[in-house]
């Protein structure tokens, strides 16, 4: 592996780096993301019974906030839990656009380092070829062989950027799966807690079908 390294030469370093923070990345996000860390099972259905009880002591409430994304959420329905279903909804939709926003930090990096992976593998490839090329124009082409031999060489910039970039564009894509998942799971919580807090009339229901609550003012 060293030995690989070397001959890509000084290009081999960028990606390097690139493969370290995509890692991380992955590692970070695959832990953050997991689902009992966001989702807690059954935490929207015993929100929606202490609800239901209207005995909501403020200390729970920032109980809840602490424990998820979804309780963080379902916690902002309830501190307006005395107004119009419509502010409700509203601030239901502002606190989950900042959990959105939460749940996709990195991503953007990592979908940066997919995309500029290939780049710099190609980058390095052509840097190598130029060497050659240079060297070829001093000394002759010689021993055929050698000639074959340094552009396997350079071509392994290219075979490192497509093994950098790769797994980092199917991490990507499987996060921004997995928040999008989530996103309606939570949007789901959140309209039954609204349900649960202010029955509404039959046209605020007609009303909300057409415009339901929207968390993923960033997800896509």
């Amino acid at each position: 592996m060293l030995e690989l390294v070397k001959a890509g030469g000084w290009p081999m370093i960028p990606l390097l780096i690139l493969s370290a923070v995509a890692l991380a990345i992955i590692i970070e996000r695959l832990w953050t993301l997991r689902r009992r860390a966001v989702l807690p099972p059954q935490l929207g259905q015993e929100v929606r019974a202490w609800a239901a009880t209207g005995k909501l002591d403020p200390a729970h409430i920032e109980s809840l906030r602490a424990t998820a994304p979804l309780g963080e959420l379902l916690a902002a329905a309830l501190d307006v839990r005395h107004r119009p279903r419509e502010e409700i909804r509203e601030r239901i939709e502002d606190v989950g656009r900042h959990l959105v926003h939460r749940m996709e930090r990195y991503l953007n990096t990592l979908g940066t380092i997919s995309a500029a992976g290939p780049l710099l593998g190609l980058f390095g490839t052509v840097v190598g070829m130029i060497q050659m090329f240079m060297v070829i124009n001093d000394h002759g082409i010689g021993d055929v062989n050698q000639l074959a031999g340094g552009i396997g060489k350079a071509l392994i910039c290219t075979a490192t950027g497509m093994i950098v970039a790769i797994p980092a564009l199917m991490a990507h894509r499987w996060f921004r799966g997995r928040i999008a998942e989530y996103i309606v799971a939570m949007e789901h919580e959140a309209i039954a807690l609204v349900d649960v807090l202010t029955p509404g009339t039959v046209e605020s229901r007609q009303h909300e079908a057409r415009a339901p609550v929207r968390l993923a003012g960033q997800a896509g």
